[in-house]
């Protein structure tokens, strides 16, 4: 049971029903599917991290990370990308991964409240919102619910 004092965060994460199952045992079923989440955090929620970095910080090897990398792409919980980037006048192509929306939310919730930038959690708060919303308004045309109801307890609760 939680102390009445400590705070709690409720967190939504709205899942494809067809793919929740899957996600989620693949991120956390894998002890290093959670830590490429938490590098991505630790690099910015929006920022690209790269095979090699993830190579050479995590404490796994490199059939581990290239194995969850895969896994977490075909999930669409990573995008991938190559990137050409020139290195003592060579040039050299390099996977590249970024965060989809669905794997910001994931990585958001292994994230402390502190380690996140007041506009990041003005972002994640803006970005709740308007899906939580859009969640509220297509339930409420399924219940024939009058928007002008909504609207009103809205207002009235932003007094």
């Amino acid at each position: 049971m939680s102390d009445l004092n400590e705070k709690i965060y409720p967190y939504v994460v709205f899942l494809p029903l067809e793919q929740k199952r899957k996600i989620l045992s693949a991120i956390l079923g894998s002890k290093a599917a959670v830590d490429i989440l938490k590098f991505s955090l630790s690099r910015g929620v929006s920022n690209r991290i790269y095979q090699k970095d993830l190579i050479r910080k995590l404490p796994y090897s490199n059939k581990t990370i290239i194995k969850n990398l895969k896994s977490l792409t075909k999930l669409g919980v990573l995008g991938e990308d190559m990137e050409k980037i020139e290195n003592d006048g060579r040039v050299v192509w390099v996977k590249a991964y970024q965060l989809s929306d669905i794997g910001k939310w994931f990585a958001l919730l292994l994230a402390e409240e502190k380690d996140l930038s007041e506009r990041e959690k003005a972002e994640i708060l803006q970005n709740v919102f308007k899906a939580y919303i859009k969640w509220v308004k297509d339930l409420s045309e399924t219940l024939h619910v009058n928007k002008k109801t909504l609207e009103k307890i809205f207002m009235e609760e932003m007094k």
